[in-house]
């Protein structure tokens, strides 16, 4: 790492700054219409509002303790059609929520909806009956009542909140919601801006739901045409086109088929404003200002960039990190990332956040002046799947021509293992603040015990038990099967390789593909980037790339492994894991304060960021002593991925993919049982 790159990471922390109840400085809060109603805790009237998109600075601010919060139906026009939006207080997307850590803050919501209603709290570790998922942990709000939430703020940082009922989220009942430290900042910052990212259709989103499952590609507007065929012919030569060509329509698959729901119907929104208008974003010369990013969209995947502007990541999903220097990060649904940047006071900026499928974009403007202008880049290529969103393997074709199979006996005695490669991070921009001491930290060696995959963590064990993992009944399957897996996520934590495996569940007409030799998704920026810092010169973020800024809480050694795979049938438009839907499957049991590892397999070509609620989830980046909290992770297509839980919050706990569409399906239950291990 170059040193100027080490002392501009270095320079946005400090553990000097003064304590945020120290006054109002500007960068308290968000710059919107009306400040003299930041520090309001009264509800406010939905007329200060427009019956469309918000002002172009964005929704309000609402600070305090006690908050009295509205569901309800909206008329707005954002598209220069007429719709109806869900929103709260009147606001699309609803008012930013600004607390204190150490605070309890009670939040009295009433739902004046016809239908029922909730408010989920997305990344707040809080008892299980506030978190706001009907079924799971309470019975959700009916219409014309009010349910008090209750809960007290024990983290700091950048989260949001949404509706867990029905497809309320995808039309705009969402909001930010700000956390400040109850100790000093250690991040250094001048201004703070919020950046919610959210899409938008004038389509009932349960008629988007219907045609997927009638047609997954009907929003796919990127098919191949006959000027694709002559090019790759021109590009490969007419057998490999022939073959490649082949491979897709055995699979009755698009290689164009990155996101579900795509610009064709939505319009791309930043802080609840339109593409054409554009969110602006202010900022006074000199000052290092705190980009909030938070993805709150219903089905979008964002990569974002400020043209010009270097930006260091400061925080992950509320937490903070090591700063990391980059010129482009993906964000997922669900997930949220603080960015520093120092603009000039002379120009302005374009805040780009492209579509993954690069359908559309949403955009913003920072300035110090407003009547300066900043260029729209345009969008990248539209990125096409190939192996490497196949797990690497060919054999887990399925064509919907395979049936569930019996078990059969699968002896691993011979399976050669191979060393997790080193992750080489010397070139990472990460630095730990200056105050922290490492000379004391240790590391763990010591390999993980080795466990029962069979009931995929409905038991513990400490004994490897192979006998019941099913193997694709295709012989090339079978022996791609038998591959370790090469997966720096584990670090030292792991000594030898892992082998996937597929239960009988994952076999049949619901299931289309499976990775056989997926691959470590840790260090790959996702399809459509991977070839960004060659082509452009745009270093991107990836997951390898993140180092917590306090050191790992809990570094005992998990006592078992849950391995769940993420499966599909991508033109019946069904999602599960492990083969299962939410609704015939029995919950994954944990015991109160256990040391867990997921480790998920995606058996899928899409990307899926899959959300824990109530615990954090520390993503094994290599690096046991500094392992980052998050609460929503991406995994790639074919890909794998693991992380370690603490099982500290007894409870049942939604556990899914945060694409809303894919929920119903691909979503467990996580039961934290009150007893407390031994």
């Amino acid at each position: 790492m170059n040193e100027s790159r080490s002392t501009h990471a270095a320079s946005i922390l400090s553990r000097d700054k003064p304590h945020p109840s120290e006054g109002i400085t500007r960068r308290r809060f968000v710059l919107g219409a009306s400040s003299l109603l930041a520090l309001s805790t009264l509800p406010l009237p939905a007329s200060l509002f427009a019956s469309s998109a918000a002002s172009r600075t964005g929704p309000q601010t609402l600070a305090g303790q006690v908050f009295d919060l509205t569901i309800d139906y909206q008329n707005v026009n954002i598209t220069g059609k007429k719709s109806r939006a869900t929103t709260v207080n009147g606001s699309l997307p609803g008012p930013i929520l600004r607390w204190r850590e150490g605070d309890r803050v009670t939040l009295r919501v009433k739902n004046n909806l016809d239908v029922e209603s909730s408010i989920h709290w997305h990344g707040l570790i809080l008892p299980w009956h506030m978190d706001g998922v009907p079924g799971i942990s309470f019975d959700g709000i009916p219409p014309g009542e009010t349910f008090e939430y209750q809960f007290d703020l024990v983290q700091s940082g950048s989260y949001w909140y949404h509706s867990h009922s029905s497809f309320q989220e995808q039309i705009g009942l969402l909001g930010a919601i700000i956390i400040d430290p109850k100790e000093p900042d250690p991040v250094v910052y001048d201004r703070d801006l919020v950046v919610l990212l959210s899409d938008w259709s004038d389509e009932d989103p349960h008629a988007i739901y219907a045609k997927l499952k009638k047609m997954s590609h009907y929003y796919n507007r990127s098919e191949r045409t006959l000027g694709d065929l002559w090019r790759d012919v021109r590009d490969n030569g007419i057998a490999a086109t022939v073959s490649d060509r082949a491979m897709w329509n055995q699979m009755r698959m698009s290689n164009s088929d990155i996101a579900d729901v795509t610009g064709y119907t939505y319009t791309y929104l930043m802080n609840g404003v339109t593409p054409d208008e554009g969110w602006l974003g202010e900022f006074r010369p000199g000052e290092k200002v705190r980009l909030r990013f938070i993805n709150g969209a219903a089905m979008s995947i964002f990569d974002v960039r400020i043209p010009g502007l270097k930006m260091t990541v400061a925080a992950s999903d509320g937490q903070n990190i090591q700063p990391v220097e980059v010129d482009e990060f993906r964000i997922a649904v669900g997930e949220t990332y603080d960015v520093i940047v120092e603009p000039a006071a002379d120009r302005a900026y374009t805040i780009f956040a492209q579509s993954n499928d690069r359908s559309g974009y949403a955009r913003g403007t920072l300035t110090a002046d407003t009547s300066l202008r900043a260029e729209v880049p345009a969008m990248d290529p539209a990125p096409v799947l190939g192996h490497a969103e196949m797990g690497m393997a060919m054999a887990g074709m399925d064509h919907s021509a395979h049936q569930a199979t019996d078990a059969t006996a699968v002896d691993h005695s011979s399976h050669g293992v191979a060393p997790v490669p080193e992750v080489d991070h010397s070139n990472h921009a990460p630095t730990p603040a200056p105050e922290i001491d490492h000379s004391s930290h240790t590391s763990a060696a010591s390999p993980a015990p080795e466990v029962d995959h069979s009931n995929h963590g409905v038991a513990p064990t400490a004994v490897v038990d192979h006998s019941n993992h099913v193997q694709s009944p295709a012989a090339n399957a079978s022996q791609a099967s038998q591959q370790p897996l090469a997966l720096a996520g584990f670090g030292s934590n792991f000594g030898t390789a892992p082998l996937v495996t597929h239960s009988a569940s994952e076999f049949g007409p619901h299931v289309d593909y499976r990775s056989e030799a997926p691959q470590s998704g840790l260090a790959d920026p996702g399809i459509g980037l991977r070839q960004h810092q060659a082509l452009y010169n745009r270093r991107v973020l990836t997951y390898a790339d993140i180092r917590g800024l306090t050191p790992t809480r809990d570094k005992r050694q998990p006592t078992r492994e849950i391995e769940l795979h993420l499966t599909g049938n991508m033109r019946r438009y069904m999602w599960s894991v492990n083969g299962i839907s939410f609704h015939h499957i029995d919950p994954i049991q944990l015991q109160y304060g256990e040391r867990v590892r997921f480790i998920l397999v995606n058996d899928t070509m899409m990307t899926h960021p899959i959300h824990l609620h109530g615990m954090w989830s520390e993503l094994e980046t290599g690096d046991p002593d500094y392992m980052p909290r998050k609460h929503t992770i991406i995994v790639q297509p074919g890909a794998l991925v693991s992380y370690l839980v603490t099982a500290d919050a007894p409870g049942p706990w939604a556990f899914h993919c945060h694409l809303m569409y894919h929920m119903p399906g691909m979503m467990r239950e996580v039961r934290v049982s009150q007893e407390m291990t031994t």
